[in-house]
């Protein structure tokens, strides 16, 4: 699969070794640095530092309310909730926000946080959990852009989910911009048929429902619901079970263009794969192979056979 060009990737900019901490220290989050580096593009947003707070700077704190909580100075009461809500809406005017395909925020940050951030009462006392203000306005503006945790990413299967929804997005802000037509979003489907299959069967049958009424029904209408719907698809984490029913269907459109041992060799390494002994990119290499040497102009374009670059070390992990 050809990628002609990186993702625009927001980050929290302590991510990238930035010293912009409330400490005067980073955060390096090296998996970002030194490997997502290679094939995204980065554009780093820090709303503290744009908030005016300086470094280095006492911490703040999420005080309240969980749907609309306060950032507050720990030490000095301070409240910083107007200036961090207008950094935020700040990057959000920016030409470069309106490109982005994804972000990775720094977690447990008041500001960043996109999940499990501390709250606390007006006493000081740990109320539960909210969401960093800068992330909430972030998710609210652009709810269908995959967003992610530094911390999160140390989950290979979380990795290989976000980069493949990275690309997915891209893939579909690229055809909005291009333009589409009945015959594009079809087109488009049928390249990410398999992929979407191997997320969840059903959501996959019932975007195919969607597109069929494409060229039969108001077609703006017909797009909204199906972005919404191909990127909820993707959010599900791919289950084994759904790799081996894309892989069979792969092994269906080579049985005629196999000989007999070449055949039962990819039966036997999608067995192997099912039965917890080889990773993904086992099978997914000889498929690939074959399918190399014995094209088929459906199976050839499917994106799941390369969601995302090679450079990226993903589908390696074996699953438990």
């Amino acid at each position: 699969m050809f990628f002609d060009s990186k993702p625009n990737i927001g980050v929290s900019s302590c991510l990238l070794g930035e010293a912009v901490r409330f400490n005067g220290g980073h955060s390096r989050a090296r998996f970002v640095t030194d490997v997502l580096d290679k094939v995204f593009n980065w554009v780093p947003f820090c709303p503290e530092m744009e908030a005016g707070m300086g470094t280095p700077r006492e911490a703040v704190r999420l005080v309240g309310d969980e749907e609309s909580p306060r950032v507050i100075g720990s030490n000095t009461g301070r409240d910083w909730t107007v200036e961090v809500r207008s950094a935020a809406e700040h990057f959000l005017r920016l030409p470069a926000a309106r490109t982005l395909h994804g972000f990775i925020l720094k977690k447990k940050s008041p500001s960043c946080g996109m999940e499990r951030v501390p709250l606390y009462k007006e006493d000081g006392n740990k109320k539960g959990t909210s969401m960093g203000v800068f992330a909430a306005a972030l998710k609210k503006a652009y709810p269908l852009m995959p967003m992610e945790e530094e911390g999160r990413l140390n989950d290979p299967r979380l990795r290989e989910n976000f980069a493949v929804r990275v690309y997915a997005f891209k893939a579909w802000r690229d055809l909005l911009s291009s333009g589409v037509s009945p015959a594009r979003l079809v087109e488009f489907h049928a390249r990410q048929k398999m992929l979407l299959i191997a997320h969840h069967p059903g959501q996959a049958r019932k975007l195919g429902k969607l597109v069929a009424l494409a060229g039969k029904e108001p077609l703006s209408p017909l797009v909204e619901q199906y972005g919404k719907g191909f990127m909820a698809c993707l959010a599900l984490s791919p289950r084994m079970k759904y790799h081996v029913q894309v892989l069979q269907r792969f092994l269906g459109f080579l049985k005629n263009h196999l000989s007999p041992s070449d055949r039962s060799e990819l039966h036997d390494c999608v067995e192997q794969y099912r039965g917890h002994l080889v990773p993904l990119s086992v099978p997914l290499t000889l498929l690939k192979h074959h399918l190399r040497k014995n094209p088929h102009p459906w199976a050839n374009q499917q994106t799941y056979l390369a969601p995302f670059p090679r450079q990226l070390p993903l589908r390696n992990y074996m699953e438990v």
